[in-house]
């Protein structure tokens, strides 16, 4: 055999060996294509990648009003700073729109990375037991520098109650008991089931929103809700 018909020997192998490597990757990706697809139906079909929030409970915590066309569901941390500066803006919003718009707190505690939101979350539940979660609530924003990062909070908190004219004795219990534990853990569940995992983290109406920006935005979010709803 010549050189020439070498060459043309050589270069056929390759060409071989080249279509059965497309033929192979082409197989590949067909069944990773095929995977994803399966993948992405069976999420479909059992709820992942479709979480919604629960409604309103009884044992919920709002302002405004529960029976209200438009009901905004804040799941938040104590600690964290980015829940404390939406606070003024909740606050405002609650003061413009009065019982037209429920305002719900639910407790999303990441205590992976905030030490003494857990405990915080508690001492606002004790102090609900009381009558006075909103205050503890308030209260806890507004000192979150104060005591974030020390290691005697339940003590600030029990002097937080005190101030605010609790049972300090009740309070002190009832932050370590079960039930409000129970009700902490509760909430933090309903978040990841509603597929959460930052804060804070709203719903209008059952739906998770992008983040405000600012006062101004959030209000608009609320009055295209609100003529949504009929208002």
């Amino acid at each position: 055999m010549g050189k020439k018909e070498k060459a043309e020997a050589r270069a056929k192998r390759r060409k071989k060996k080249m279509i059965k490597k497309i033929a192979v990757w082409t197989l590949v990706l067909a069944g990773a294509v095929a995977l994803i697809f399966f993948l992405v139906k069976s999420g479909a079909e059992s709820g992942v990648g479709n979480s919604s929030v629960e409604p309103v409970n009884a044992e919920d915590w709002v302002r405004g009003s529960a029976d209200a066309s438009v009901i905004v569901i804040e799941y938040s941390d104590f600690q964290c700073p980015a829940c404390g500066s939406y606070e003024p803006i909740l606050q405002a919003l609650h003061s413009e729109f009065g019982d037209k718009v429920g305002f719900v707190y639910r407790h999303f505690p990441l205590s992976q990375v905030h030490s003494n939101a857990d405990t915080a979350a508690r001492a606002s539940e004790a102090a609900g037991n009381q009558g006075k979660f909103w205050e503890m609530h308030d209260k806890l924003f507004e000192t979150q520098k104060t005591w974030s990062n020390q290691g005697n909070a339940e003590d600030i908190f029990a002097g937080y109650a005190e101030g605010l004219g609790l049972d300090v004795e009740r309070f002190r219990n009832d932050i370590d008991s079960k039930e409000v534990k129970d009700r902490v853990r509760d909430d933090s569940q309903s978040g990841v089931r509603a597929g959460i995992n930052s804060t804070p983290t709203f719903f209008i109406n059952g739906e998770q929103i992008v983040n405000p920006r600012n006062l101004d935005e959030f209000r608009n979010v609320i009055l295209e809700a609100l003529k949504t709803g009929g208002q």
